[in-house]
């Protein structure tokens, strides 16, 4: 494993760090390759109880990488088999539960992969966005299903819509997280609710992950997924991505006004 990605399991507790602070943990390719490994770990160790999913230096996510994303698909694989698909499907059957333990940043992939988490804990400060109309992209992770489940049409459309930036009371009240404390006490508490989680009866943990994730509301996501990736990886070969990767490397406002 890469130093991107940290592992260690800790009083039946799997923690899984994204490991990137100077990147603003940033995902790359190989990084949803190692927490899909880490997950399916988890899975399969029958002394851990929970994942706990955290961000190094204060942040979770700002999302994927640009600079490691191709506009090709990876290798040439098909949507099914990439990277990104492979760890969701893992990510959405794990039988036990997930915590996120979010800070500083959670943007793109590191704000909608949190409606897939059983309990999302965030720091007051924290700033979410959901960037992907503004790079020429639709929103992945089934956000299109997940966040218009939770938040509604109108607020659904209007974040995913405009990408514009929402703070931790916002995320609260759109459905994406679950408890709100200080800063400096994210890491902590999410903790002490995983250790939580830990001591519970397995069997009833697990039979209440399938009621709350049934098989038949698993296969709507992922074909939900599945359709969205579909139209990222055009979206990621259009000249309006293009332009607006230009725009983020050169630090200006991207200009779609020639496209229609």
């Amino acid at each position: 494993m890469s130093d991107s990605i940290l592992s260690e399991v800790n009083q039946g507790v799997q923690i899984i760090t994204l490991n990137r602070p100077e990147k603003k943990n940033a995902f790359t390719q190989a990084m949803y390759k190692q927490i899909r490994e880490e997950m399916l770990a988890a899975a399969a160790n029958p002394v851990v109880r929970v994942v706990l999913l955290r961000g190094a230096g204060g942040v979770f996510s700002a999302g994927n990488d640009m600079n490691d994303f191709s506009p090709q698909p990876e290798d040439g694989a098909l949507v099914p088999d990439s990277p990104a698909m492979q760890l969701m499907k893992v990510w959405i059957a794990m039988e036990k539960p997930i915590v996120a333990a979010v800070a500083g940043f959670a943007v793109g992939i590191g704000a909608t992969c949190l409606p897939h988490c059983d309990s999302v804990i965030a720091g007051n400060s924290t700033i979410f966005r959901l960037p992907f109309t503004s790079l020429g992209l639709v929103p992945e992770f089934g956000s299109t299903l997940t966040l218009l489940s939770v938040a509604g049409k109108v607020r659904a459309s209007h974040y995913l819509l405009t990408g514009e930036p929402f703070d931790a009371e916002v995320a609260y009240d759109l459905g994406l997280v679950s408890q709100i404390c200080d800063d400096d006490q994210v890491d902590e508490r999410a903790m002490q609710l995983c250790l939580k989680l830990a001591a519970l009866s397995p069997a009833a943990i697990r039979a209440t992950k399938s009621l709350l994730n049934s098989g038949a509301c698993q296969q709507e996501l992922l074909q939900v997924i599945n359709d969205e990736m579909v139209l990222f990886r055009k979206g990621r070969e259009s000249a309006e991505h293009h332009e607006a990767v230009a725009a983020f490397i050169e630090k200006r406002p991207a200009d779609f006004s020639a496209f229609e």
